[in-house]
């Protein structure tokens, strides 16, 4: 016999220009600061603008992806954060190729 299970899923839109607290890109992507200046280290995703202070970093919408990205090959696929950096790199090459061909192809 099956239940029917109603899963209520929220969520909000993040444009690629909007500015992101530290704390709030934190709480959307389920990671720790320490894990965010991991990132930053490894040059997965930089701050807007660069401040001495962490807790004053800001970054754009693009940064969610990325991260979220990261996070599932590490999870995923065990992938370490050199491997994950290396990963997010060659998958935005992919990305810009394909559009480079699909405004080739029109």
């Amino acid at each position: 016999m099956h239940k029917n299970v109603n899963k209520l899923i929220t969520g909000h839109v993040v444009s690629d220009s909007q500015k992101i607290p530290l704390e709030e890109l934190c709480n959307s992507c389920s990671i720790s600061v320490e894990e965010i200046k991991v990132m930053v280290e490894h040059g997965i995703i930089k701050p807007i603008q660069f401040q001495t202070d962490i807790h004053r970093w800001a970054f754009n919408g693009k940064c969610v992806l990325r991260i979220k990205t990261v996070v599932r090959l590490q999870r995923d696929l065990g992938v370490n954060m050199a491997g994950a950096a290396l990963a997010v790199e060659l998958l935005d090459e992919i990305k810009k190729l394909r559009q480079i061909k699909s405004i080739v192809d029109v």
